[in-house]
């Protein structure tokens, strides 16, 4: 499918600097760094960038405003939007605009470079029909959703493969029995890490969402009084409870 094209609107230099050699690295190509909202829009526009890491405070045309245009005018190109607040409704907002990621400053130049990499690799895999494509957004808007309810951070590691084993699960419910054999090595090829990391990473999240002690919350996404005080699912039973949740609600014909 060719290398994607990358643009980076980012207001620290540094930053800047080194998300855009770590992309090089990883074999895409970066058509544009600015740290100008109006000047990143005309490189997105006159460069045809795949994908725009959009940081939320840059010169002249704040991160907003650009989402907001490329909402409009280039709502093709996939947006990964960067930014140091962590407040649920400033997150939603930017979701909202059509960012697929928001991830919390400081945040490393890897991590970036593996949303990118996500991105680009969904955008590659053929669609049999559009009803099916939109399925598949419905369904990653949905747990995207679920994960900003429970306070499950865009940001760390294990949100990609806790996402993907839960759509896993949603076309596939038999294998929530083989975590370990199935599941865990399937992420783990996909992301190309090794399936422990994979476990640790997930772990990590669900203690990540269970530490901000949003009990409440999380008692209220599932629409039942699932858990209390400091009561902790596993990793499986974690990603059961949220795909038979999904499945219930309709979403399961995703592919």
């Amino acid at each position: 499918m060719g290398i994607k094209r990358v643009a980076v609107l980012e207001s620290n230099g540094e930053t800047a600097q080194e998300i855009a050699e770590c992309l090089k690295r990883e074999g895409f190509e970066v058509c544009g760094v600015t740290d100008d909202g109006e000047e990143g829009l005309r490189i997105i526009s006159s460069e045809q960038a795949d994908v725009a890491v959009v940081g939320l405070v840059l010169k002249g045309l704040d991160g907003f405003g650009v989402l907001e245009r490329l909402k409009e005018e280039h709502s093709a190109v996939q947006i990964i939007a960067t930014g140091g607040f962590s407040d649920d409704e400033i997150i939603s907002r930017v979701l909202s605009k059509g960012a697929r990621y928001y991830l919390i400053k400081p945040v490393s130049p890897e991590v970036v470079a593996e949303r990118v990499q996500e991105l680009t690799s969904s955008a590659d895999k053929p669609v049999a029909a559009v009803r099916e494509k939109r399925a598949a957004g419905s369904l990653d808007e949905k747990i995207s959703n679920i994960f900003i309810s429970i306070g499950i951070p865009p940001h760390i590691k294990g949100y990609g493969y806790l996402r993907e084993g839960i759509k896993m699960a949603v076309e596939e419910p038999s294998i929530i029995n083989n975590v370990t054999k199935q599941l865990y090595p399937r992420i783990a090829e996909k992301f190309s890490t090794t399936p422990s990391k994979v476990e640790r990473a997930i772990r990590h999240s669900i203690e990540v969402a269970w530490n901000r002690q949003r009990i409440d919350a999380i008692n209220a996404v599932f629409g039942v009084r699932v858990y209390i005080g400091s009561d902790k699912p596993t990793n499986s039973e974690f990603i059961a409870l949220v795909a038979d949740k999904l499945i219930l609600e309709g979403l399961a014909n995703y592919r």
